[in-house]
């Protein structure tokens, strides 16, 4: 019997001293800590929060810590799949207005705000649930990645349809225009990038906060790099300018030969009306250094060997 009462006494002493031992938190530069009251007594509610690089702060016993990224961060979009991974570099296609699926290569630049009042919140709304893979939004990179994607990457998704689709593909990709002509209108495309990634910084800083239900991202700001074509879109357009290419460069070749054609024509028009010019153009073309040179013969032109 006495046994058993040791047993279970260190059993009931074990969570004890693991909380006389913890209830002890320090950050580094890049991360802040929100604590939740976790003891035997206590609520779950926010205790307090750690701003980073502090040095070990008292957080409680049993208390619970939840780690989030508080440097700038940064989520790729890729219209390459091979490059897509799951940690923050997805593939997004977003159709233009006059149907062609566009690929779009792009960065947002965010931060997580600090204000403590605000991650309270966001942990009482964000960090209390799991996402893809029953993972917190805490956990590491991956824990943050699967919220992102759950509950951000969706609002860039849809701001990136309301302005890539109100354009026409041409408008985003020039090269576009040979899919229905087989010319190709010089036009800059950087004026249209350039307005598309305005309103899609508009959008999300509006819709961001108001999906959210508060600004928990702040610094928002989105780059895009450029508009791809997809690949069997591309081939086509590829080839197209190939063609064009030929197609130049064969009539090149027939402007070359006409304007040969006419310098020699009016040249022998010039001979006509002056033998002796003819004569003169003929002597001016023999080579130096010859002993005899006789109209007629054969062997008009001979040339000494050395």
């Amino acid at each position: 019997m006495r046994v058993i009462l040791i047993i279970v006494a260190a059993v009931l002493a074990v969570p004890v001293l693991i909380g006389l031992v913890g209830g002890w938190e320090s950050t580094d530069g890049g991360q802040v800590a929100v604590v939740r009251d976790g003891g035997p007594l206590d609520d779950n509610k926010v205790r307090q929060v750690i701003q980073p690089g502090s040095g070990l702060t008292w957080t409680g016993w049993w208390s619970a810590v939840h780690t989030y990224p508080a440097q700038q961060r940064f989520y790729t979009i890729t219209a390459d799949a091979k490059r897509a991974t799951a940690l923050g570099v997805d593939v997004v296609t977003v159709p233009s207005s006059d149907g062609v699926n566009l690929g779009i290569e792009g960065t947002l630049y965010f931060t997580l705000n600090l204000d403590p009042a605000t991650l309270k919140t966001f942990d009482d709304r964000y960090g209390t649930r799991t996402y893809k893979g029953e993972l917190y939004a805490w956990e590491g990179d991956e824990g943050w990645s699967a919220f992102f994607g759950q509950a951000v990457r969706p609002v860039i998704d849809n701001a990136l349809r309301i302005q890539v689709g109100g354009m026409r593909c041409a408008e985003l990709v020039p090269s576009c225009a040979l899919l229905g002509s087989s010319t190709l209108k010089a036009q800059d495309s950087n004026a249209t990038i350039a307005k598309v990634q305005d309103g899609v910084n508009r959008t999300l800083a509006r819709d961001l906060a108001a999906t959210l239900g508060g600004e928990y991202l702040t610094g928002l700001r989105f780059t895009l790099a450029r508009v791809a074509l997809p690949e069997p879109v591309q081939q086509s357009v590829d080839r197209s300018l190939a063609a064009n290419a030929a197609v130049s460069e064969a009539q090149a070749r027939v402007a070359q030969a006409r304007a040969e054609a006419e310098a020699n024509r009016a040249r022998q028009d010039g001979y006509d009306k002056c033998p002796a010019c003819a004569e003169i153009e003929k002597l001016r073309a023999l080579p130096k250094g010859i002993t005899v040179y006789a109209p007629g013969n054969p062997q008009a032109v001979v040339i000494p060997s050395r």
